[in-house]
């Protein structure tokens, strides 16, 4: 645990580098935690995923445009801890190990949070672009693996299905997302085109059921790197098997909501997740 009274907090508690997976022959992946100091406990905990299109990226350098608004404080006075979650990058291994090493961190919060004020029964995983694709994808299956299930999730602008994003893109799109060197395809370890079974078991889509927890997706319709296409696809899907689903479509919004003001959407995204875990 650290003193996060020594780095200028009174309202949380914070505990570092907790080591929720270590396979073999890859360095450890952690996760930290803050707990907020005035809410009763337990509370419930909002799991962070970083983007960087699984290229880059780290839970411990938030990017600047990201804390100008900080989602993290928030999150903290609206009564929620907050785990970031690391996992491990593309350059590092192919999928699925980033969405094993979210699991790690969600069964981690499951088997122990109650010895540090978290409820394990009240978890939800929130990310953006890349991070809200492994969001989408610890929601929809995190009943495969004992303990790794959530019971909400908001996703900021997330691809959903590999196999249908190119043609979704917009015209001024900036990324080809079928050549070789493509995040996605980097991140199944082929082109999309060569190995459509990887880009299937690497979307979200493919695991949509009625038993999925209740899903904010949020993405802006001026999106040039994911297309807003994308959430649409997944919210259709959600909606036609009867799961819980909000979809929100940001007028004028590039990915990373650049061109609008980002403390609307936290707090939207914070209001869903009150709804869901803290009523």
């Amino acid at each position: 645990m650290i003193d996060a009274a020594s780095r200028g907090w009174t309202d949380r508690i914070e505990y570092r580098d907790i080591v929720v997976n270590e396979a073999p022959g890859f360095r450890p992946v952690t996760l930290d935690l803050v707990v907020p100091v005035t809410a009763p406990r337990p509370v419930p905990v909002l799991v962070w995923i970083h983007g960087g299109a699984w290229l880059f990226g780290s839970p411990k350098h938030p990017a600047d445009w990201l804390m100008e608004a900080d989602p993290f404080t928030a999150a903290i006075r609206a009564g929620f801890a907050v785990a970031s979650a690391q996992y491990r990058l593309s350059g590092e291994a192919h999928f699925p190990a980033q969405l094993d090493d979210v699991k790690a961190a969600v069964r981690w919060l499951r088997r122990q949070g109650d010895t540090v004020g978290v409820d394990r029964e009240r978890i939800g995983v929130w990310g953006e672009s890349a991070g809200g694709h492994l969001a989408s994808m610890a929601a929809l299956t995190g009943n495969d693996q004992a303990d790794s299930g959530v019971q909400a999730a908001v996703c900021w602008y997330a691809p959903s299905n590999l196999l249908t994003i190119q043609s979704q893109a917009h015209p001024s799109g900036t990324i080809d997302h079928d050549a070789a060197d493509s995040p996605e395809s980097l991140l199944i370890g082929g082109t999309l085109a060569e190995n459509p079974g990887l880009g299937r078991a690497a979307s979200p889509i493919s695991y949509v059921t009625d038993q999925a927890p209740p899903m904010l997706l949020i993405h802006g319709d001026q999106d040039l790197v994911v297309p807003v296409g994308q959430s649409e696809e997944l919210a259709a899907a959600l909606t036609a098997v009867g799961a819980a689903v909000e979809l929100s479509v940001v007028r004028g919004a590039d990915h990373c909501f650049a061109g609008v003001p980002l403390e609307p959407l936290i707090r939207d995204s914070l209001a869903f997740f009150t709804r869901i875990l803290a009523a």
